[in-house]
């Protein structure tokens, strides 16, 4: 039933969860789905659930999810480095692009992300960076100056990947989009 219901685009991240129960003792998932397949998605909207929100638009459904600022591993000249949180970022603002259609997640997206307080002022701007953890997703850490509530505005470009299809069809996922959550409050963990 998972992979029927993820590939008709039928299942929403809240209904994932209970997904994750179909993987078997063996690690394996029912029908075919691998186990970290089901883990990541259902991973994925328990923390939406939890710290974020979620909406549509177009092809895109766009999610949030709003955490303490956090460190990770960067690469610099072919080497790799720990980088941890400076002393000024606040949370780690992360952003999960998703196909309607499909319910995966696409990679390759161009992202800026706007903090902007209750007069429409931007607090922090900043490019996010495509990150590798349970679930695939975009983020960076953000100076927010106080604790309240916020607008995030999050400008998504266009896939840099090519596509297949025919001539004269309109390539899947093809324009980017623009989403706002309103009202996301942003405190100190």
């Amino acid at each position: 039933m998972f992979r029927l219901a993820l590939a008709a685009g039928l299942l929403p991240l809240t209904a994932l969860v209970a997904c994750s129960a179909e993987a078997s003792s063996d690690g394996s998932a029912d029908e075919g789905v691998p186990a970290g397949v089901a883990e990541q998605y259902a991973v994925l909207a328990e923390e939406v659930a939890e710290r974020g929100g979620q909406a549509e638009t177009g092809e895109w459904t766009v999610s949030y999810i709003v955490e303490a600022a956090e460190p990770w591993h960067e690469a610099h000249d072919g080497e790799t480095h720990f980088r941890e949180p400076t002393a000024q970022e606040t949370h780690h603002i992360e952003i999960i692009p998703t196909e309607t259609a499909t319910g995966r997640i696409v990679p390759d997206v161009p992202i800026t992300l706007q903090v902007l307080d209750a007069e429409g002022k931007v607090v922090d701007e900043k490019q996010l960076q495509f990150l590798h953890s349970t679930f695939f997703h975009y983020a960076n850490n953000f100076e927010v100056p106080e604790e309240g509530k916020y607008t995030l505005r999050a400008s998504l470009g266009a896939p840099g990947f090519a596509r297949h299809g025919e001539e004269g069809e309109q390539p899947a996922l093809a324009e980017g989009a623009e989403v706002e959550f309103e009202d996301v409050e942003l405190a100190r963990e």
